[in-house]
């Protein structure tokens, strides 16, 4: 039998006016009579980092039972139909992040686990940037880091040099759809009123007439997907003008907020979907944020708020303000497990830690610190609550991560080697 099937390369693009956007994973990318392994079909993790600030109510965080079939608790309830993705990892403690002052190196200890004074060689790192040293130069973009608020970091490239947080969705849409050679030239070219799907539509049809009925529904789902983003990000942009006069006070409308953290978590999960890049961290609120939540009811500020004083009724409010976070993260987790990668979804071949670098807000501690893995890349088992004895570093946890990765390390901070359990 003769196989003349033709494969497209997995690095093609659509191109046109200087534009050029990335495709997600097509069955004409794998060749016929290829072993999956050997393919562009072939599993490769891609490795997340979602943080939230203020830690949480432990008693609503922390699962009563361990192992599998274990009840989710309030606050990670938003999480429960994805069970089979999900490993809620207790326990951990993460001493390098300890400080008398606290939010003032709390998040750019969360990823390398060691204080600032002891940064030197390659201590001090970043988990993720040890990753994008080691699988970030196969794609397009080493590592991507996003935010909900400006400003800080928890990415570092080398142990002095912090990574800055993209706050603004339009300047990440031109990070990976942009055209061309630099930021002002792109804007100039995108500031018009054609949208960039416009500039590849030749392209896109020529395209189509190499591929079968299912490659041409998955490329016509994916540019619906990058359009539609142009479009919520143009609505979020005429909704900042129209607020212009507002104080500085980050109040805001709520629901602008939660379309914020939504457009940025679909960058990511774009990014992912075409290879862009298979590192990503997002900071979705910044320590000592002064948000209010009013979209959950809650008026007062979050960072005061944090400091419950181990108040009942404070307890309730930060509990529905940290739920809130968790249904953004299982939105952009659900998201991933939506979308076709090889023989499973993105959120099989993904490895995505939610989480915090301190626990009680009230006492800013770091022991023990709210983390759940979301994800079954590098055959993390998923569905279990593992509870480690106190103290056990979290940088452990983020061993794990890398070695599932396959990133091979044998220090990382004060880690211990990776855990079996996962």
């Amino acid at each position: 039998m003769f196989i003349s099937k033709k494969h497209l390369s997995r690095r093609m693009v659509l191109r046109g006016a200087g534009a050029a956007i990335a495709l997600p994973l097509l069955d004409a990318m794998i060749p016929a009579s290829t072993a999956l392994a050997q393919t562009a079909a072939a599993a490769n993790p891609r490795l997340g980092f979602i943080y939230f600030p203020h830690g949480a109510v432990m008693h609503e965080w922390v699962p009563k039972q361990t192992g599998a079939g274990f009840e989710y608790s309030r606050i990670l309830k938003p999480l429960e139909s994805l069970n089979d993705y999900v490993t809620v990892v207790s326990g951990l403690r993460n001493k390098g992040g300890e400080s008398s002052n606290p939010h003032g190196i709390i998040e750019e200890t969360w990823l390398t686990c060691v204080p600032p004074a002891d940064r030197r060689g390659n201590v001090g790192i970043s988990a993720d940037q040890l990753a994008a040293a080691a699988i970030g130069q196969k794609t397009p973009l080493p590592s991507l880091e996003l935010c909900g608020e400006p400003g800080g970091a928890i990415s570092y490239r080398t142990p002095q040099q912090p990574l800055p947080l993209e706050g603004n969705p339009r300047k990440v849409f031109y990070t990976m759809f942009g055209q061309g050679d630099t930021y002002e030239d792109r804007i100039a070219i995108l500031g018009q009123s054609q949208s960039l799907l416009d500039y590849v539509k030749a392209s896109t049809e020529s395209l189509n007439r190499k591929l079968d009925p299912a490659d041409r529904v998955r490329v016509s789902d994916y540019l619906d997907s990058v359009r539609e983003i142009e479009r919520r990000i143009e609505n979020l942009e005429a909704g900042a003008r129209e607020l212009s006069d507002l104080p500085d006070a980050p109040i805001g409308p709520p629901e602008d907020f939660t379309e914020l953290l939504d457009i940025q978590f679909e960058m990511l999960a774009l990014a992912f979907q075409t290879n862009q890049t298979r590192v990503i961290s997002m900071r979705m609120i910044k320590e000592a944020s002064m948000r209010v939540f009013s979209n959950v009811g809650i008026n007062e500020a979050f960072h005061p708020l944090s400091h419950h004083q181990d108040d009942p009724e404070k307890w309730e409010k930060l509990l529905l303000v940290q739920r809130y976070q968790t249904e953004r993260m299982a939105r952009f987790a659900q998201r991933l497990k939506d979308m076709e990668d090889g023989e499973g979804s993105v959120l099989d071949n993904s490895i995505l830690l939610f989480g915090s670098n301190m626990s009680n807000s009230d006492v800013h501690n770091n022991d023990p610190l709210p983390s759940v893995l979301v994800g079954r890349g590098g055959g993390i088992k998923g569905g279990q609550h593992l509870a480690y004895p106190q103290d056990t570093p979290h940088a452990q946890l983020l061993h794990t991560m890398l070695e599932k990765a396959g990133v091979h390390l044998d220090t990382f901070a004060d880690s211990k080697g990776p855990f079996s359990e996962v």
